[in-house]
């Protein structure tokens, strides 16, 4: 059985729909290898931020895209949040965002 992909809210999906089209084509390959090998892929593909939080590494010639996911029962993986990396350092908001989000999934999980 596959995994599924889900997010978080429209506007998560979306924003990574607006990405430049070289990030989104690598998003895209991505996420289609979670779908069918789970959500580890490992570096430099994913790695783990923590507290059952992952970022998903998206690269295009146009920059670097990071999308936050966590993982939930009956193998579905949930996008919490996605930006375009303007730095090198991830910005304390865009993780604050993500662990907010996270801590709702895991409060909605426990029911």
């Amino acid at each position: 059985m596959d995994w599924e992909i889900d997010y978080f809210t429209d506007e998560v999906q979306e924003t990574i729909d607006a990405w430049p089209v070289g990030i989104r084509a690598y998003y895209a390959k991505l996420i289609e290898r979670m779908c069918r090998f789970g959500p580890n892929l490992g570096m430099p593909f994913t790695r783990s931020m923590g507290q059952g939080m992952f970022e998903i590494r998206a690269k295009g010639k146009e920059g670097i895209g990071r999308a936050f996911f966590c993982t939930v029962v009956d193998r579905r993986i949930i996008i919490l949040h996605a930006f375009i990396k303007k730095s090198q350092k991830t910005p304390a908001k865009e993780l604050a965002i993500a662990r907010q989000r996270l801590a709702v999934v895991k409060r909605q999980d426990e029911r």
